[in-house]
């Protein structure tokens, strides 16, 4: 699914475990108070910004080296299995994205970036035996085998370093994680779990500086990830 918006209902609940979050430097929002209909609305946002590094400093692991990765899952991060793109693979990706691709523009390169993740996901799942199925999957914490929005947006960010790294981005920079949640109003409307944390790895249009949302948790492990713009993702406009 590419530049589409993504459902407020698919907020990804198992980010609202706190023991995942131990690795996570302590960081506070800003709540931005609206009136809407006469209620208050606090969204709050956890924005790496311009440099994915820094969440790989959070999680206390490696960033990528070349074609060297650490793959999240477990949920949380718990798990930290190393994975290494081939030159097979690193070829494999390349053609993929030149196939996909009907117009050299930024609209194309996005497309053939969800692509590229879909199967940098197949490449590295039938490796070290990740099978994630999309969404929040109530007893899958400790499942080496699933991912949450954490394991998933920061692999995504590894992968789309990777791909930028091999210089098959023309149109995009790859930029730090981002993250929103609307507790406060979730809990007053008695809808907590719609609006809990939720996280995506982001890429910027180097022209317009449009920044997108890459979010594969939606997805099952090696299908393309959603692509769109950030204010349309997920709460719309909270980060802002």
């Amino acid at each position: 699914m590419l530049d589409s918006s993504i459902q407020s209902a698919t907020a990804d609940s198992g980010s609202l475990n706190f023991g995942s979050w131990g690795k996570f430097q302590m960081r506070f929002c800003l709540l931005s108070v609206l009136i809407v209909a006469g209620a208050s609305l606090a969204a709050c946002t956890y924005d790496d910004g311009p440099d994915p590094s820094k969440r790989f400093l959070e999680l206390e692991m490696d960033a990528p080296q070349k074609n060297t990765v650490v793959v999240c899952h477990a949920y949380g991060c718990k798990m930290k299995t190393p994975y290494r793109f081939t030159s097979a693979n690193i070829a494999a990706i390349a053609t993929t994205m030149r196939k996909v691709k009907s117009n050299d523009s930024p609209a194309e390169e996005r497309r053939a970036i969800a692509y590229a993740i879909g199967l940098m996901e197949q490449q590295v799942g039938a490796a070290i035996g990740i099978r994630d199925v999309a969404g929040m999957q109530w007893t899958a914490s400790g499942d080496p085998t699933q991912e949450d929005c954490i394991d998933e947006s920061t692999n995504t960010t590894s992968y789309l370093v990777v791909i930028q790294s091999n210089g098959l981005l023309r149109y995009h920079t790859v930029e730090g994680p981002l993250g929103e949640d609307n507790m406060l109003y979730g809990t007053m409307i008695g809808k907590p779990v719609k609006y809990w944390p939720h996280y995506t790895a982001t890429i910027r249009e180097n022209k317009t500086g449009q920044r997108y949302a890459v979010d594969s948790w939606i997805s099952n492990n090696g299908e393309n990830p959603s692509i769109t713009k950030l204010e349309d993702w997920y709460l719309k406009g909270a980060h802002s």
